[in-house]
Protein backbone atom coordinates (compact mmCIF):
# COMPACT_ATOMS: atom_id res chain seq x y z
CA UNK A 1 0.00 0.00 0.00
CA UNK A 2 1.28 3.15 -0.80
CA UNK A 3 1.14 6.18 1.63
CA UNK A 4 -0.92 9.29 1.12
CA UNK A 5 0.05 12.25 3.86
CA UNK A 6 -3.43 13.13 4.90
CA UNK A 7 -1.67 15.92 7.41
CA UNK A 8 0.24 18.73 7.50
CA UNK A 9 3.20 18.47 10.56
CA UNK A 10 2.44 20.97 12.94
CA UNK A 11 5.28 22.94 15.04
CA UNK A 12 5.59 22.40 19.04
CA UNK A 13 4.04 25.94 19.40
CA UNK A 14 1.58 25.51 16.32
CA UNK A 15 1.03 26.46 12.97
CA UNK A 16 2.34 24.61 10.55
CA UNK A 17 6.08 23.41 9.41
CA UNK A 18 7.40 22.19 5.94
CA UNK A 19 8.08 18.44 5.39
CA UNK A 20 11.83 18.04 6.61
CA UNK A 21 13.82 15.68 4.08
CA UNK A 22 17.22 14.38 5.41
CA UNK A 23 19.69 12.96 2.84
CA UNK A 24 22.29 11.08 4.11
CA UNK A 25 25.19 11.44 2.03
CA UNK A 26 28.60 8.92 2.28
CA UNK A 27 32.03 8.78 1.01
CA UNK A 28 31.60 7.92 -2.90
CA UNK A 29 28.66 9.84 -3.33
CA UNK A 30 27.06 10.06 -6.89
CA UNK A 31 26.21 13.98 -6.89
CA UNK A 32 23.91 14.08 -9.31
CA UNK A 33 21.12 11.90 -6.85
CA UNK A 34 22.08 14.43 -3.91
CA UNK A 35 20.99 17.06 -6.73
CA UNK A 36 17.78 15.22 -7.73
CA UNK A 37 16.38 15.41 -4.11
CA UNK A 38 17.15 18.95 -3.77
CA UNK A 39 15.99 19.78 -6.82
CA UNK A 40 12.22 18.52 -6.95
CA UNK A 41 11.94 18.55 -3.30
CA UNK A 42 13.02 21.97 -2.93
CA UNK A 43 11.02 23.19 -6.18
CA UNK A 44 7.37 22.09 -4.57
CA UNK A 45 5.50 24.82 -3.67
CA UNK A 46 1.88 25.04 -2.35
CA UNK A 47 -0.41 27.48 -4.96
CA UNK A 48 0.42 30.35 -2.63
CA UNK A 49 4.01 29.74 -3.56
CA UNK A 50 4.99 29.13 -0.35
CA UNK A 51 7.31 25.96 -0.25
CA UNK A 52 6.31 23.00 1.20
CA UNK A 53 9.81 21.05 2.34
CA UNK A 54 12.79 21.91 3.56
CA UNK A 55 16.18 19.92 2.71
CA UNK A 56 19.04 19.28 4.74
CA UNK A 57 22.38 17.17 3.43
CA UNK A 58 23.95 14.81 6.40
CA UNK A 59 26.83 12.90 6.76
CA UNK A 60 27.75 10.57 9.69
CA UNK A 61 30.23 13.94 10.44
CA UNK A 62 29.94 16.72 9.54
CA UNK A 63 32.82 18.18 7.24
CA UNK A 64 34.46 17.30 4.11
CA UNK A 65 32.27 14.32 1.71
CA UNK A 66 34.03 12.91 -1.06
CA UNK A 67 31.92 12.19 -3.99
CA UNK A 68 32.75 9.64 -7.04
CA UNK A 69 34.33 12.65 -8.98
CA UNK A 70 36.76 15.54 -8.77
CA UNK A 71 35.10 17.60 -6.03
CA UNK A 72 34.21 16.92 -2.45
CA UNK A 73 31.58 18.02 -0.60
CA UNK A 74 31.18 20.28 2.58
CA UNK A 75 28.21 18.65 4.65
CA UNK A 76 27.37 20.91 7.62
CA UNK A 77 25.15 18.81 9.35
CA UNK A 78 25.45 14.94 11.46
CA UNK A 79 23.49 12.12 11.94
CA UNK A 80 21.77 14.21 14.27
CA UNK A 81 19.51 15.74 11.10
CA UNK A 82 17.82 12.16 11.02
CA UNK A 83 16.20 12.68 14.44
CA UNK A 84 13.68 15.17 13.10
CA UNK A 85 13.54 13.97 9.68
CA UNK A 86 10.05 13.32 8.23
CA UNK A 87 11.78 11.53 5.28
CA UNK A 88 15.22 10.01 5.04
CA UNK A 89 16.59 9.45 1.64
CA UNK A 90 19.77 7.36 1.36
CA UNK A 91 21.57 8.01 -2.01
CA UNK A 92 24.19 5.25 -3.59
CA UNK A 93 27.70 5.65 -3.46
CA UNK A 94 30.83 3.80 -4.31
CA UNK A 95 31.40 1.27 -1.55
CA UNK A 96 27.79 -0.42 -2.51
CA UNK A 97 28.78 -1.15 -5.38
CA UNK A 98 31.88 -3.39 -4.07
CA UNK A 99 30.19 -4.76 -1.79
CA UNK A 100 30.97 -8.81 -0.69
CA UNK A 101 28.64 -8.84 2.97
CA UNK A 102 25.97 -8.21 4.41
CA UNK A 103 26.96 -5.78 6.86
CA UNK A 104 26.60 -2.35 8.00
CA UNK A 105 29.36 -0.15 9.40
CA UNK A 106 28.50 0.97 13.21
CA UNK A 107 28.42 4.36 12.70
CA UNK A 108 26.42 4.36 9.39
CA UNK A 109 23.78 2.16 11.74
CA UNK A 110 24.13 4.19 14.63
CA UNK A 111 23.27 7.22 12.62
CA UNK A 112 19.81 5.27 10.99
CA UNK A 113 19.03 4.65 14.65
CA UNK A 114 18.21 8.17 15.01
CA UNK A 115 15.46 8.23 12.30
CA UNK A 116 12.23 8.14 14.22
CA UNK A 117 9.57 5.83 13.94
CA UNK A 118 7.25 6.63 11.60
CA UNK A 119 9.44 8.24 9.15
CA UNK A 120 9.42 7.88 5.38
CA UNK A 121 12.59 5.76 4.24
CA UNK A 122 13.64 5.85 0.74
CA UNK A 123 16.72 4.96 -1.34
CA UNK A 124 17.98 5.81 -4.55
CA UNK A 125 20.16 3.45 -6.58
CA UNK A 126 22.50 0.90 -4.55
CA UNK A 127 21.49 2.60 -1.70
CA UNK A 128 18.87 0.16 -1.14
CA UNK A 129 22.01 -2.08 -0.12
CA UNK A 130 22.55 0.12 3.32
CA UNK A 131 18.56 -0.18 3.83
CA UNK A 132 18.95 -3.88 3.47
CA UNK A 133 21.79 -4.03 5.61
CA UNK A 134 19.58 -2.16 8.57
CA UNK A 135 17.39 -4.52 7.61
CA UNK A 136 14.52 -2.75 7.07
CA UNK A 137 13.52 -4.46 3.64
CA UNK A 138 13.13 -8.12 5.26
CA UNK A 139 9.77 -9.34 4.10
CA UNK A 140 9.65 -6.06 1.54
CA UNK A 141 9.10 -5.70 -1.93
CA UNK A 142 12.27 -3.82 -3.16
CA UNK A 143 14.42 -2.73 -6.11
CA UNK A 144 17.85 -1.37 -6.97
CA UNK A 145 20.14 -1.21 -10.25
CA UNK A 146 19.52 -3.74 -12.38
CA UNK A 147 23.59 -4.56 -12.78
CA UNK A 148 23.26 -4.92 -8.81
CA UNK A 149 20.41 -7.33 -8.66
CA UNK A 150 21.87 -10.75 -8.64
CA UNK A 151 24.56 -9.49 -5.79
CA UNK A 152 21.73 -7.31 -3.74
CA UNK A 153 19.73 -10.95 -4.21
CA UNK A 154 22.72 -13.40 -2.74
CA UNK A 155 23.35 -10.53 0.33
CA UNK A 156 19.65 -10.20 1.32
CA UNK A 157 17.62 -13.04 0.54
CA UNK A 158 15.05 -12.11 3.07
CA UNK A 159 14.06 -9.14 0.51
CA UNK A 160 11.33 -9.48 -1.76
CA UNK A 161 13.42 -8.15 -5.39
CA UNK A 162 11.87 -7.25 -8.23
CA UNK A 163 14.85 -5.99 -10.29
CA UNK A 164 12.55 -5.00 -13.37
CA UNK A 165 11.12 -1.90 -12.05
CA UNK A 166 11.55 1.74 -11.86
CA UNK A 167 10.61 2.10 -7.79
CA UNK A 168 8.97 0.75 -5.06
CA UNK A 169 6.65 1.85 -2.43
CA UNK A 170 6.00 -0.81 0.37
CA UNK A 171 3.74 1.18 3.90
CA UNK A 172 6.41 3.99 3.62
CA UNK A 173 10.01 2.13 2.80
CA UNK A 174 10.70 3.14 -0.64
CA UNK A 175 13.44 2.19 -3.31
CA UNK A 176 14.60 3.34 -7.04
CA UNK A 177 16.54 1.81 -9.76
CA UNK A 178 19.25 3.88 -11.60
CA UNK A 179 19.77 7.52 -11.26
CA UNK A 180 17.27 8.48 -13.62
CA UNK A 181 14.22 6.11 -11.36
CA UNK A 182 15.48 8.65 -8.74
CA UNK A 183 13.48 11.30 -10.14
CA UNK A 184 10.49 9.39 -10.29
CA UNK A 185 10.86 8.28 -6.97
CA UNK A 186 11.48 11.54 -5.78
CA UNK A 187 7.74 12.82 -8.08
CA UNK A 188 5.76 10.17 -6.50
CA UNK A 189 6.63 10.91 -3.00
CA UNK A 190 5.62 14.36 -3.57
CA UNK A 191 2.92 13.30 -5.69
CA UNK A 192 1.39 10.83 -2.70
CA UNK A 193 2.07 13.95 0.17
CA UNK A 194 0.50 17.03 -2.12
CA UNK A 195 -1.06 15.32 -5.19
CA UNK A 196 -0.95 15.68 -9.06
CA UNK A 197 -0.77 19.15 -9.91
CA UNK A 198 2.02 19.88 -7.23
CA UNK A 199 4.09 16.75 -8.47
CA UNK A 200 3.46 18.27 -12.32
CA UNK A 201 4.57 21.86 -11.72
CA UNK A 202 7.81 20.38 -10.20
CA UNK A 203 8.30 18.21 -13.02
CA UNK A 204 8.03 21.15 -15.52
CA UNK A 205 10.21 23.34 -13.74
CA UNK A 206 13.32 20.56 -14.31
CA UNK A 207 11.56 19.91 -17.78
CA UNK A 208 10.78 15.84 -16.53
CA UNK A 209 8.33 13.57 -17.07
CA UNK A 210 5.75 14.11 -14.77
CA UNK A 211 5.11 10.51 -14.20
CA UNK A 212 5.91 7.53 -15.10
CA UNK A 213 4.74 4.49 -13.10
CA UNK A 214 7.02 2.77 -10.97
CA UNK A 215 6.15 -0.76 -12.07
CA UNK A 216 7.23 -0.02 -15.24
CA UNK A 217 10.42 -1.45 -16.57
CA UNK A 218 13.96 -0.28 -16.08
CA UNK A 219 15.16 -0.83 -19.55
CA UNK A 220 13.81 -1.75 -22.91
CA UNK A 221 15.67 -4.37 -24.81
CA UNK A 222 14.63 -2.94 -28.19
CA UNK A 223 14.60 0.64 -28.45
CA UNK A 224 11.77 3.30 -28.81
CA UNK A 225 11.63 3.69 -32.82
CA UNK A 226 13.20 7.36 -33.66
CA UNK A 227 10.39 8.36 -35.61
CA UNK A 228 6.98 7.51 -36.08
CA UNK A 229 7.66 4.76 -38.98
CA UNK A 230 6.94 0.79 -39.54
CA UNK A 231 6.80 -1.36 -36.19
CA UNK A 232 5.82 1.98 -33.58
CA UNK A 233 2.96 1.86 -31.21
CA UNK A 234 3.10 5.45 -30.54
CA UNK A 235 0.04 6.68 -32.34
CA UNK A 236 -1.97 4.23 -30.56
CA UNK A 237 -1.13 5.45 -27.64
CA UNK A 238 -1.93 8.93 -28.35
CA UNK A 239 -5.22 7.93 -29.92
CA UNK A 240 -5.94 6.17 -27.13
CA UNK A 241 -4.56 9.13 -24.23
CA UNK A 242 -7.88 10.74 -25.95
CA UNK A 243 -10.40 8.16 -25.63
CA UNK A 244 -10.08 7.12 -21.75
CA UNK A 245 -13.25 7.75 -21.13
CA UNK A 246 -14.24 4.90 -23.59
CA UNK A 247 -14.64 0.88 -23.92
CA UNK A 248 -11.21 0.57 -25.64
CA UNK A 249 -10.34 -2.79 -26.44
CA UNK A 250 -6.95 -4.60 -27.49
CA UNK A 251 -7.91 -5.02 -30.41
CA UNK A 252 -8.76 -1.11 -31.42
CA UNK A 253 -5.38 0.06 -30.39
CA UNK A 254 -3.90 -2.83 -33.28
CA UNK A 255 -5.74 -1.93 -35.61
CA UNK A 256 -4.75 1.61 -35.21
CA UNK A 257 -0.94 0.75 -36.10
CA UNK A 258 -2.20 -1.78 -39.20
CA UNK A 259 -0.97 -5.12 -36.75
CA UNK A 260 -2.01 -8.38 -35.34
CA UNK A 261 -3.16 -8.38 -31.70
CA UNK A 262 -0.11 -10.50 -30.53
CA UNK A 263 2.51 -8.57 -32.64
CA UNK A 264 0.83 -5.04 -30.87
CA UNK A 265 1.13 -6.83 -27.89
CA UNK A 266 4.64 -7.71 -28.09
CA UNK A 267 5.75 -4.30 -29.58
CA UNK A 268 4.14 -2.17 -26.94
CA UNK A 269 5.75 -4.18 -24.11
CA UNK A 270 8.80 -3.69 -25.92
CA UNK A 271 8.84 0.11 -26.16
CA UNK A 272 6.71 1.20 -22.56
CA UNK A 273 8.04 -2.11 -20.35
CA UNK A 274 4.32 -2.52 -19.56
CA UNK A 275 1.69 -4.54 -21.47
CA UNK A 276 -1.24 -2.28 -23.25
CA UNK A 277 -3.66 -3.14 -19.86
CA UNK A 278 -1.58 -2.51 -17.61
CA UNK A 279 -0.72 1.06 -19.88
CA UNK A 280 -4.45 1.77 -20.03
CA UNK A 281 -5.03 1.26 -16.30
CA UNK A 282 -2.61 3.39 -15.33
CA UNK A 283 -3.60 6.16 -17.67
CA UNK A 284 -6.70 6.23 -16.55
CA UNK A 285 -6.00 6.36 -12.85
CA UNK A 286 -3.77 9.49 -13.62
CA UNK A 287 -6.80 10.98 -14.96
CA UNK A 288 -9.18 10.31 -12.27
CA UNK A 289 -6.46 11.87 -9.69
CA UNK A 290 -6.49 14.65 -12.24
CA UNK A 291 -10.11 14.94 -12.14
CA UNK A 292 -10.75 14.27 -8.57
CA UNK A 293 -8.22 17.16 -7.42
CA UNK A 294 -9.50 19.81 -10.49
CA UNK A 295 -12.94 19.36 -10.72
CA UNK A 296 -16.26 19.01 -8.59
CA UNK A 297 -17.53 16.02 -10.41
CA UNK A 298 -19.12 13.32 -8.54
CA UNK A 299 -17.27 10.15 -8.28
CA UNK A 300 -19.50 8.45 -10.35
CA UNK A 301 -19.09 10.81 -12.85
CA UNK A 302 -15.09 10.99 -12.73
CA UNK A 303 -15.19 6.88 -13.35
CA UNK A 304 -16.89 7.68 -16.03
CA UNK A 305 -14.79 10.02 -17.54
CA UNK A 306 -11.98 8.21 -16.88
CA UNK A 307 -13.26 5.13 -18.48
CA UNK A 308 -13.89 2.82 -15.31
CA UNK A 309 -17.39 2.48 -15.72
CA UNK A 310 -19.08 2.54 -12.17
CA UNK A 311 -18.01 4.07 -9.13
CA UNK A 312 -17.10 0.90 -7.58
CA UNK A 313 -14.31 -0.27 -10.11
CA UNK A 314 -12.69 3.30 -9.80
CA UNK A 315 -12.80 2.69 -6.18
CA UNK A 316 -10.69 -0.59 -6.97
CA UNK A 317 -8.49 0.32 -9.05
CA UNK A 318 -7.80 3.61 -6.63
CA UNK A 319 -7.31 2.08 -3.85
CA UNK A 320 -5.18 -0.71 -5.32
CA UNK A 321 -2.38 2.01 -6.48
CA UNK A 322 -2.70 4.21 -3.75
CA UNK A 323 -4.51 2.40 -0.97
CA UNK A 324 -6.95 5.04 -0.71
CA UNK A 325 -10.68 5.33 -1.51
CA UNK A 326 -11.52 8.21 -4.08
CA UNK A 327 -13.81 10.46 -1.68
CA UNK A 328 -10.57 10.15 0.90
CA UNK A 329 -8.06 11.14 -1.78
CA UNK A 330 -10.13 14.07 -2.54
CA UNK A 331 -10.44 14.91 0.45
CA UNK A 332 -6.48 15.05 1.33
CA UNK A 333 -5.78 16.68 -2.44
CA UNK A 334 -8.71 19.27 -2.90
CA UNK A 335 -8.91 22.00 -0.49
CA UNK A 336 -13.00 22.87 1.10
CA UNK A 337 -14.08 19.21 -0.80
CA UNK A 338 -16.84 17.78 1.12
CA UNK A 339 -17.05 14.02 1.48
CA UNK A 340 -19.02 12.14 -0.79
CA UNK A 341 -20.31 8.36 0.15
CA UNK A 342 -19.42 5.93 -1.71
CA UNK A 343 -20.23 2.21 -2.52
CA UNK A 344 -19.28 -0.01 0.07
CA UNK A 345 -19.23 2.98 3.17
CA UNK A 346 -20.26 1.83 6.06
Amino acid sequence: MRAVTTSPNRRPGGGVRRHRVAVLVRHGLLPVELGIVHRLFGTAEAPDGTPLYEVVTCALEPGSVRTDTDFTLGVAHGPEALADADTVVVPAAEEDYVRDDAGLDPALRAALGRVRPGARTASICTGAFVLAAAGLLDGRRATTHWRSARQFRSLFPAVCLDPDVLYTDDAGVLTSAGVAAGVDLCLHMIRCDHGTAVANAVARRSVVPPHREGGQAQFIQRPVPRELGEGSTVRARAWAAERLHEPLTLGDLAAREAMSVRTFTRRFREEVGVSPGQWLTQQRVQRARHLLEESDLPVDRVAAEAGFGTAVSLRQHLHAALGVSPSAYRTTFRVGAAREPEPGDG
